[in-house]
């Protein structure tokens, strides 16, 4: 038993190997509870235990984009669809595609216990699910969207694999801008501030750079790292 929080300590629901390493599915007793958390590679992902900072991701990149009619948006990374249903429950977005490179976890959303999560927004007729790599896809797509909101990693400085880190560098950022319409919103979740990755994001000719806080209950602030594509 974890002697801070007086979870249970966790027992692994699945294991698989992939292409970009191994994913886990583990589930715990809390308070409140049954909570999932997803391990990538060894490292600590997410759980269901909240989800606000996944809600303020979309939240926030919604509220940037006021006044836009029918805004559509792509989510970078399933996880444990708090940011999908979130952004499900909305009903001002038009259009909602999620990326997600790992079969394991778009199985776990579809035939297993994470369905509790996100079964009403899987059947969203606006809802697209695309089983890719994210860089692969804005490098590669002719799609565009009004919102990027991204939450693959622990942040810009703390990466699940090493080929992710490509992503938060000046040519990912660009591959971002152009898969956004003039005047979208870049919103990026990240673990800690960082701004390093700010200055990073100027330089890859975003505007309006900003970051917003997540209070947590310990440690350093999670946070949302806003950015526009100049129209």
């Amino acid at each position: 038993m974890d002697p801070l929080s007086g979870d249970a300590a966790p027992r692994t629901l699945d294991r698989r190997e992939g292409p970009y390493g191994e994913v886990v599915l583990r589930e715990r007793r809390g308070p409140g509870g049954e909570i999932h958390e997803i391990i990538a590679n060894g490292c600590f992902l997410m759980d269901t235990s909240d989800g606000r900072s996944e809600r303020l991701l979309v939240d926030a990149a919604h509220t940037a984009l006021a006044g836009r009619p029918d805004p559509s948006v792509l989510i970078g990374g399933l996880g444990v669809g708090f940011s999908l249903a979130h952004a499900a429950a909305e009903p001002g977005w038009s259009r909602i595609a999620v990326a997600e490179r790992e079969q394991a976890i778009i199985d776990w959303h579809t035939t297993g216990p994470l369905r509790r999560v996100s079964a009403a927004a899987l059947a969203d007729p606006r809802t697209t699910v695309l089983h890719t790599d994210l860089m692969a896809y804005l490098r590669h797509t002719s799609d565009t969207y009004d919102a990027l909101c991204l939450d693959i990693d622990n942040g810009p400085d703390w990466t699940v694999t090493e080929d992710n880190s490509s992503l938060y560098a000046p040519d990912g950022l660009r591959a971002c801008a152009r898969r956004l319409s003039p005047g979208g919103v870049l919103a990026v979740w990240s673990a800690q501030p960082s701004e390093n990755f700010e200055r990073t994001l100027r330089n890859a000719g975003f505007s309006g750079v900003r970051t917003e806080e997540i209070a947590v209950a310990r440690g350093v602030p999670d946070v949302v790292h806003l950015a526009v594509r100049p129209a």
